[in-house]
């Protein structure tokens, strides 16, 4: 917390208290350099982080969903829950990241397949054959031509709409 006096960013807290409604906590704090007091409140972050679907859709984040799908197509593959939980995570931050406090599924999608074509090129085909809604079996070809000579569809995608 940075002091409204000095701006540093070291201070210590000398009292915490409840609110009466119990939906906040008041401190009292003491910078470090210049002793001087102020408080602060902390209260729960209420709005929810929101998902935009390709439809336009907006629902709100779910981590279950995420950790369901890397589930899938992780099954049967050498790939801890720890990993898992830990893409979740960075997921999740990608998010908090968002000054609107939303992302779209294709940001969230790619920013999964990149992390599991580096983890693991069987999960990551098996979770891109889902988020990408492959057609038939000459995209599901061609995906797997791609990431067999190293190059990215999605990027050849782009540069051709």
């Amino acid at each position: 917390m940075k002091c409204p006096f000095c701006g540093f960013a070291q201070d210590r807290v000398v009292d915490s208290r409840e609110s009466k409604e119990a939906d906040s906590i008041r401190r009292r704090r003491e910078c470090e350099r210049c002793n001087k007091r102020f408080t602060t409140y902390e209260r729960i972050d209420e709005i929810p982080y929101m998902v935009v679907k390709k439809d336009g859709r907006r629902e709100k984040f779910e981590r279950g969903k995420i950790l369901s799908g890397l589930l899938r197509a992780c099954e049967k593959r050498p790939i801890s829950a720890g990993i898992l939980e830990d893409l979740v995570d960075q997921t999740e931050s990608f998010l908090m990241d968002s000054p609107e406090r939303e992302r779209s599924t294709t940001e969230i999608g790619l920013l999964l397949m990149e992390k599991l074509k580096k983890l693991d090129t069987v999960a990551y085909i098996r979770f891109a054959s889902v988020y990408r809604d492959f057609k038939d079996v000459n995209e599901f070809k061609a995906e797997l031509e791609q990431l067999l000579t190293g190059k990215d569809l999605s990027q050849r995608r782009k540069t051709s709409h």
